[in-house]
């Protein structure tokens, strides 16, 4: 028997899938802003000079690294919450994912933070700077700029990864369109519409990166 497509069924609700991009689109962008502020916090310990501080954010990373994605959103939303304070699963989404991302973030810029020459940093001392200015204006900026384009394809990864927080019902796209799959049984249909929302989110997320190099780090320079 012939199966016949049905792509009416994404027109038809169109709706549900558009606030599903929009909540997968609001969990990545919180979650690599926030994760970025993990990564940048993490690097500076790491790079310290101070043992418990580079043994804590080590620790952090070697968890978060070698543990599933799933199992880590789980733990936060069933084991956090079996102690006390109950988290919403969109909550408890966004949680886990600025973990997830925080640490990949940290290794990431510390090799941009260690691949500035100690030359520069001194010259900055010498020329007056505080600490938080050299870090800020001298050692953070051309790191970044040095590192961006692997920040931003773990960036393009969280947002794939955020498929996986329809596990804890979090209504994002995938979440939505298994919804609709039981609803409608179109599955070809609906996964097929899914898989093009995701590549044109990626390329979006990409573009919108490229974009936002070219204004930031105009003058600066990679190392």
């Amino acid at each position: 028997m012939a199966y016949r497509f049905q792509f009416q069924v994404i027109w038809d609700n169109w709706p549900l899938l558009a606030e599903g991009v929009w909540l997968t689109i609001q969990l990545s962008a919180l979650a690599t802003l926030m994760g970025l502020a993990v990564g940048i916090l993490g690097a500076l310990c790491r790079t310290s000079g101070n043992r418990l501080l580079r043994a804590i954010a080590t620790a952090y990373v070697e968890a978060i690294r070698n543990t599933p994605f799933l199992v880590q959103l789980l733990f936060i939303f069933f084991g956090i919450s079996s102690l006390g304070p109950r988290l919403g699963s969109e909550q408890a989404a966004l949680l886990a994912l600025t973990v997830n991302f925080g640490a990949y973030a940290v290794e990431i810029i510390r090799a941009g933070i260690q691949a500035i020459d100690k030359s520069q940093i001194e010259a900055g001392l010498s020329l007056g700077f505080k600490p938080l200015q050299v870090f800020r204006h001298i050692v953070l900026k051309p790191a970044i700029a040095s590192i961006y384009p692997a920040l931003t394809s773990q960036m393009v990864l969280l947002m794939l990864l955020s498929s996986i927080v329809s596990q804890i019902s979090a209504e994002e796209l995938t979440f939505v369109g298994n919804f609709l799959r039981s609803r409608t049984f179109r599955d070809f249909e609906i996964y097929f519409a899914i898989a093009l929302i995701y590549i044109g989110l990626a390329l979006s997320f990409k573009l919108l990166a490229h974009l936002l190099h070219k204004r930031l780090f105009r003058f600066t320079q990679y190392l």
